[in-house]
């Protein structure tokens, strides 16, 4: 079933010679304006299916459209290698070509808002592209939520399953996906936290965009960790880890968590969450908790 997307604005900026589109839904006028998010999407599915889904019976199953109904002017982009981005380079796009990606995107974003920095989101690899991005450009990120992320990838039951195919990833740039595969990635951790009519309408929208993924991600993600220097994260921060997700180890997210030196930062477990956060039956909590921790005042005092 092919997917068509309403209700926003297509945008195109340049990394160099490379086209990366972007998608805008702008905040609604009737509250007051309460920032600008961007949100990065993960490995296996571009920007539009993750993040301005459209489910019959599932109210705001577009965290765009809820964000923008709350103040927010919402963007997203697909990274080169997915959607309606270039994918012609013969490379395998991955962890750190994303985040070049976001200086481009997100340069674009502050000159056409005027907005001086940005509320950024990331999951899965997108996390991981957020982070790198915060890490190199901490001046244009106002706050960060890592969602679904990794640091080192010691104790990721997924990660280590993930690492058999590892040479079989790094022989390609692309790896082919289909509708089963879009399933396995609500079967593979905790089967009844995303409702079916929900996993069928994503992987619609997803396969309307691409039968393939770049493998960089992946292979970032078997081989290379850690990519982040929780250190270098300088802005104010949330992890969100989903209860039951299989890459987000725990003990992992926690050493990166007590290492990050700005005080304003937050940990949020999500019950009866696995992985793909804006997809499960719990999606409204998700939205919540980061609609607080976008919204929070900043302290009046500290020390």
């Amino acid at each position: 079933m092919s997917v068509t997307w309403t209700g926003g604005t297509e945008h195109w900026t340049r990394k160099g010679d490379i086209k990366l589109f972007l998608w805008n839904k702008k905040a609604s006028p009737k509250v007051p304006h309460a920032g600008t998010i961007f949100f990065v999407h993960g490995s296996s599915m571009a920007s539009q299916p993750t993040f301005d889904l459209q489910v019959p019976g599932r109210p705001y199953s577009s965290a765009m459209d809820w964000f923008a109904d709350h103040g927010f002017d919402t963007w997203t982009m697909d990274n080169e290698g997915y959607g309606r981005s270039d994918k012609h380079r013969a490379i395998n796009f991955d962890i750190s070509n994303g985040a070049d990606d976001l200086e481009a995107g997100s340069e674009y974003i502050l000159k056409e808002t005027g907005a001086r920095q940005l509320l950024l989101y990331g999951i899965s690899s997108g996390a991981l592209k957020a982070g790198l991005f915060t890490q190199r450009h901490p001046e244009r990120v106002a706050r960060v939520a890592l969602d679904a992320f990794v640091w080192t990838g010691e104790g990721s039951p997924t990660l280590e399953q993930r690492k058999k195919k590892l040479p079989e990833f790094i022989a390609r740039n692309r790896r082919p996906i289909d509708r089963a595969f879009v399933h396995s990635i609500f079967q593979r951790d905790h089967p009844g936290t995303a409702d079916t009519p929900t996993i069928e309408a994503f992987a619609d929208a997803i396969l309307t965009l691409d039968d393939s993924m770049p493998t960089g991600t992946y292979v970032d993600m078997c081989s290379k960790l850690p990519l982040i220097d929780p250190a270098k994260i300088t802005v104010p921060s949330i992890i969100l880890r989903g209860e039951h997700d299989g890459i987000a180890a725990m003990d992992d997210l926690l050493a990166f968590f007590n290492k990050l030196p700005n005080m304003n930062k937050q940990f949020s477990v999500m019950a009866g969450i696995s992985h793909a956060s804006f997809q499960q039956k719990n999606y409204m909590m998700v939205y919540q908790i980061l609609h607080a921790f976008y919204t929070l005042q900043e302290p009046v005092y500290k020390g």
